[in-house]
């Protein structure tokens, strides 16, 4: 069988059975399936149509990349586990920008998990154009497989390097204006609530604690930003992963205490929805008693009772920016030329709900 898929093999439909069905080559057929635009709309429906009369779908997917050098298919690499993708709103609400993106290009997705899992490794084993690495850790065998592929890259909420493109949103000047935010509302004493795969679980000292991600880094350090300048040291917690119920037993660690905060800043809104669960529970009200700001705004944000205050990041303009980056990565590396790095660095607002308030002696 030819690489294009249409060699003669016994009882097999091949490309050129359709063309001797329509009368024209080989290569043309080729083209209806490859280059459409070679072909005037009426030709193409007529070999479309033979080809389905005679139950032949189209070129065999790896010869055609093995001829055309490419895969069609870009590499998605998670922090956590693949259900990730799929329950979280902040992942689900980027990876559709990225679909809606990639779209018109014909590429494909195919998401991998930064564990490495043993003797299958889809970072070293799957054939892929380039990859996306979303929020993982730098140090993953799962990023340095990709680096020694040298396939086009493209960084999103991880720590820029020199070498490939990076899109990562303004997360310390976000941290910082809601941290500001609470500051002006006359609170001092405040908690950190963060999030973590790694690392102690329990009160930490904001000052050592070990933060293994970009976003955490930076958003600690848009806090501390705003609360050192106004004498504040603030009490942290690190919760034990990234889910509802992981943030129920980190705002537990703040709020079952005598000195709990009279505001809590939060690293993501589904931290923030553990918080407010937790306070009602205890009878703590929001915001009279305790004043509770996230990050992200994502749908939760609005839908809670109360609504939270937040920190919007365009999810949407990220997922989109980052396929932009990749495709153009892919592009440059095809024909051979140096890929050019793009770093952006895109926006954040602060957005004033109902669960913040003065501070009420």
């Amino acid at each position: 069988m030819s690489v294009e898929g249409g060699g003669d093999v016994a009882g097999r439909v091949t490309l050129q059975t359709i063309a001797d069905r329509v009368g024209v080559s080989r290569m043309t057929v080729s083209n209806a399936f490859s280059k459409p635009d070679q072909l005037s709309a009426a030709l193409r429906a007529r070999i479309l149509a033979a080809a389905d009369e005679l139950g032949y779908v189209g070129p065999d997917p790896a010869a055609r990349a093995l001829a055309k050098g490419t895969t069609g298919t870009i590499g998605i690499v998670l922090t956590s586990s693949l259900r990730y993708a799929f329950t979280d709103q902040v992942a689900t609400g980027f990876l559709g920008a990225i679909a809606e993106q990639l779209a018109p290009t014909g590429l494909a997705i195919t998401l991998l998990t930064s564990w490495d899992s043993g003797a299958i490794v889809p970072a070293r084993d799957l054939a892929m154009d380039g990859a996306l690495i979303y929020s993982c850790d730098p140090t993953s065998s799962v990023v340095d497989i990709l680096s020694r592929r040298k396939l086009p890259l493209v960084y999103v909420d991880q720590d820029p390097v020199p070498e490939y493109s990076s899109v990562n949103v303004d997360d310390r000047a976000g941290a910082r204006a809601a941290a500001q935010h609470l500051v002006d509302l006359g609170h001092r004493e405040i908690g950190l609530l963060l999030s973590g795969l790694h690392g102690p679980f329990g009160i930490v000292d904001p000052t050592r604690i070990p933060l293994d991600a970009h976003a955490s880094r930076q958003r600690m350090l848009g806090w501390q930003d705003a609360l050192r300048p106004a004498g504040i040291t603030p009490v942290a917690a690190r919760q034990d992963g990234k889910d509802l119920e992981s943030a129920r037993r980190g705002a537990r660690l703040l709020l079952d205490r005598p000195d709990r905060p009279t505001a809590i800043l939060c690293f993501s809104d589904v931290i923030a929805h553990g918080v407010l669960q937790i306070a009602a529970e205890l009878g703590i009200r929001v915001p009279d008693d305790l004043s509770v700001a996230g990050f992200d705004d994502n749908p939760l944000a609005a839908r809670v009772t109360p609504a939270l205050t937040t920190v919007r990041q365009d999810i949407e303009a990220k997922g989109r920016a980052a396929a932009a980056a990749l495709t153009t990565a892919i592009a440059q590396s095809r024909v051979g030329g140096t890929v050019t790095p793009q770093h952006i660095l895109l926006p954040t607002d602060l957005v004033i709900r109902d669960s913040t308030a003065p501070f009420r002696r």
